[in-house]
Order: structure tokens, then sequence, then C-alpha cells
């Protein structure tokens, strides 16, 4: 049965590179037939319809379950529309933001690093959305801020990052700063030790979260899993990713569950912005676009589907091993040349893997 995707339409650079990424989805490439539904979240359409457009692609998302999204502006005015990603992340339940640093064929890794690293992050709650005021005046003004989290998401979060290690054999690794924090922080720990009980099998590295940063710059060996609170995760995906050697270089992941934990809804897009200074420019590296597509396909739970989110992570991480690459990997590709090679090499791999199942 085919398949609907709800195509949230982004800016600037955004938007470029969710073009190239829907040209690797179309049915030429893959093989079958995709339903997209486009909403426009540009700045300006947020701004003309109050934010509207951003809940009615939440709502078609939370209904057909899959969403790709182009990366958005977030105006720095207080009181405009802000940023959309609370919105969606809010009305469709996500809890998990997964985001892996993985290496490039090529591309020399910080640190040494060489092995996956996937950061599991709080999709919600913590230090944003925290309700801020100040208090005083002059040298004696006071700024306050009430962050929250709560159970379940803690629990989802430490679910998820325990049945991803056993599925990709990594460890589970880090966690937040309990020992600062016992009650607020300490909430995520005694989920994530919990559930190291219901998966024995799966090894258990606990680290406060200033030691996780420092032993990840290093060490290098083992391929990990990090949970962590929002704040948390979003800083560490960005250092995790530029030690792989771009953070244009993995897909970023929001998952919202049933109360098995089975995902049920799931939005792919890149972990970067809109990349101002690159618009227009046709310079810009779509490779976390690209590889989010493929990670997308893996959730339609389908075997041509899988095939073909197969065909273009190897496309993708083949073109740059073999050359293809954009500035930030020290290469003088164009946008469009990198999504070029990347379609030539998923039509090969598919047109060779169809020849090969009648041997």
């Amino acid at each position: 049965m085919k398949k609907t995707v709800v195509v949230m339409q982004g800016d600037q650079t955004g938007q470029e590179l969710l073009d190239e990424a829907l040209r690797v989805l179309q049915p030429d490439v893959i093989g079958f037939d995709i339903d997209f539904q486009s909403y426009d979240l540009s700045l300006e359409n947020r701004v003309k319809t109050n934010n509207e457009i951003v809940h009615e692609a939440a709502r078609a998302m939370k209904e057909c379950g899959f969403g790709l999204k182009a990366a958005t502006i977030t105006p720095e005015e207080k009181g405009s529309v802000g940023s959309p990603n609370a919105i969606l992340r809010r009305e469709i339940d996500g809890k998990v933001i997964v985001r892996t640093g993985r290496r490039i064929p090529g591309i020399r890794p910080v640190a040494g690093a060489y092995a996956p690293i996937a950061v599991v992050r709080m999709a919600v709650g913590d230090a944003y959305g925290a309700k801020e005021w100040r208090e005083g005046e002059g040298i004696d003004e006071v700024a306050f801020r009430t962050e929250k989290i709560d159970r379940k998401t803690c629990r989802a979060v430490a679910e998820f990052a325990f049945r991803h290690a056993q599925k990709t054999n990594a460890k589970v690794f880090g966690g937040p700063k309990y020992t600062v924090s016992p009650v607020y922080e300490g909430m995520l720990k005694e989920e994530m030790d919990a559930v190291s009980k219901r998966y024995p099998t799966v090894r258990y590295e606990p680290q406060l979260i200033d030691a996780t940063y420092a032993l990840l710059l290093s060490s290098a060996g083992d391929a990990m899993v990090i949970p962590a609170l929002n704040r948390d995760g979003d800083c560490l995906s960005d250092m995790v990713l530029q030690m792989f050697g771009s953070i244009a270089g993995a897909e970023s992941v929001l998952m919202g569950f049933d109360d098995e934990f089975n995902t049920q809804a799931v939005m792919v897009e890149a972990p970067h912005g809109t990349a101002p200074a690159l618009f227009g420019k046709n310079v810009a590296n779509p490779m976390a676009m690209i590889l989010a597509c493929a990670s997308l396909l893996t959730y339609f739970h389908d075997t041509q589907a899988a095939t073909a989110s197969r065909a273009i992570y190897e496309a993708t991480i083949e073109a740059v091993s073999e050359g293809t690459r954009t500035s930030d990997l020290g290469g003088s590709s164009t946008t469009s040349g990198f999504t070029d090679e990347v379609i030539k090499k998923v039509r090969t791999k598919l047109d060779v893997w169809a020849t090969m199942q009648s041997f």
C-alpha cells in the first residue's frame, strides 16, 4: 500500500536541500510511489497563518505517521511565531530525537572516532519552553528559569537507548549530571538504571555529562548510544556529528511512541539550520537530508522500501568515499552534483540487486 509522507517546506538553504532530497525519493529512482503532502512552513507563511499551517502539518503527520521537514528560520523577535519544532513535537507526542555520528570514508574524524555514536535526546521539556523572568534592576537584577521533565519522556529516552544499543551491538554510555541535580536530572538516571536491568546483555556505562564530553574526546573504538536531556543532547549531538567531519553528515529523527514504546510517528530532517550564507549558491552539503530520506524509508516496514533505504545509504557514503564531496568535506562538488551522483548510484544498485535475485 502506498505510504503518505507529510513534506514540510522551509526556508533558504533548508528548502533547497529538501528539494534535492525529494529528487532521490522519486519513483524512477527508488522504484515505487510515495504520496507526498506538502505544507509550507516557511517563516513568511507561518507569520501569515499565525502558525496554523504548522498545526495542520502536525495533524496530518500524526494521521499518516511520517514526516520530512526542511530547516526553518526561527525569528529572534520576542512574541513572533518562534520555531515550528516545539509545535510539531508536542502534537505528535514526540519523545525522542536520535542523531548518529558515523564514519565518512576518506574524512578524518576528530579524536580517532570511527565507531558510530548515537545521541538519544529528550525531544521535549528541560530548557526548551521553560518559563523565564527577571526581577530587580541594575547590578542587582536576577534572571530565573523554571524547567521541567517528566518520567514518561525519561522512560522513552532510556527504553529507546537500550533497544537501539541492543540492535546495533553498542553500549549505553553517558547520562545526566545526577550528582548535582538528584531530583531533576536524577529522574533520567533512575530510568536508565531501571531499563538496564531489563536488557542485561547490553553494556551499560553511565557517566556524568561533563565526563561524557571529556571521554568522547579522549577515547574511541566502541559503538555508543548516549541518552541525554534535551539541552545536553542538543549540544552533544552537534559535537558528535562534527567529530565525524560535518554536522551535515547525518540525519535527525524525531519519534513518537505508543504505550509499549513502539514507534508510532516519525519525522526526519537535517540537524543543521537554514545556512543563509550558502543560500542560492548550490554549494551546501545535501547528505543529511538525503540520509534522512533513507532513514524514513526504514520505518515503512516494507521490503521494497528497506531495499531502497539501503541503496540510498550506501550510495551516499560511496559518493563521498569516491571523491564527490562538497566544500565542508574538503571537496568542490555542487549540491545538485552530489545528488546527481547519489541518484545514479541508487539506480545502479537497485538494478544490480534485482538482477541478482534471479540467480
